[in-house]
């Protein structure tokens, strides 16, 4: 059986999109960064802590794990909450680069298994207009997504360029890396 560590909508759907039967649990992990610590080593330290917490109970069960930190310049943008964080993340982010860390870690406690990985996207904002900003977050009010956008939606349209390997990867989930990662483990992945 395959959990997913996660509550989360965005990846439950990406998820959803391999064809394989899941079960999902929330991780209940203290998301807070420690002192100095950098957003890609966050973002490796959460997914490896949420599929950790679960597999305590579900050890013959393999648990996968996600975490995405936004990364403006070495300065952590979070999920913004609300309007007012919202438009300052977005007026931070005009006309710059924003490093997304999205860590992943696949884990089976009964066969002391761990696959963990990373993907890294960076994504290019056009010059954005206070306007412009207030009505994309009034439109698609992404409170919950880190970098207060979503790419699958509207927000595409904030951006000049997007550089990925992987673009589920900027929703969350790099499908990519996970199914490799499924059929390393044994799953029948297409």
């Amino acid at each position: 059986m395959l959990v997913l560590a996660s509550t989360s909508a965005y990846r439950r759907v990406l998820l959803e999109r391999l064809g394989i039967p899941f079960a999902t649990e929330r991780p209940d992990v203290d998301e807070t960064a420690d002192a100095n610590e950098s957003p890609i080593d966050l973002a490796k330290r959460l997914a490896e802590a949420k599929t950790r917490v679960v597999a305590t109970h579900r050890p013959t069960d393999w648990v996968i794990g996600s975490d995405q930190v936004a990364d403006l310049d070495g300065r952590i943008l979070g999920k913004p909450g609300g309007f007012a964080n919202a438009v300052e993340q977005l007026s931070a982010c005009s006309g710059r680069t924003v490093v997304f860390h999205t860590a992943v870690c696949l884990r089976h406690d009964a066969s002391n298994r761990t696959l963990p990985f990373a993907d890294v996207t960076r994504v290019r904002f056009r010059r954005l207009h206070a306007l412009e900003i207030e009505r994309y977050l009034q439109a698609e009010q992404p409170w919950d997504c880190a970098g207060s956008f979503k790419s699958e939606g509207m927000g595409i349209a904030l951006f000049e360029a997007i550089e990925t390997r992987d673009p589920t990867a900027l929703v969350g989930l790099p499908l990519i890396a996970v199914a490799q990662a499924l059929r390393e483990a044994g799953f029948n992945i297409p």
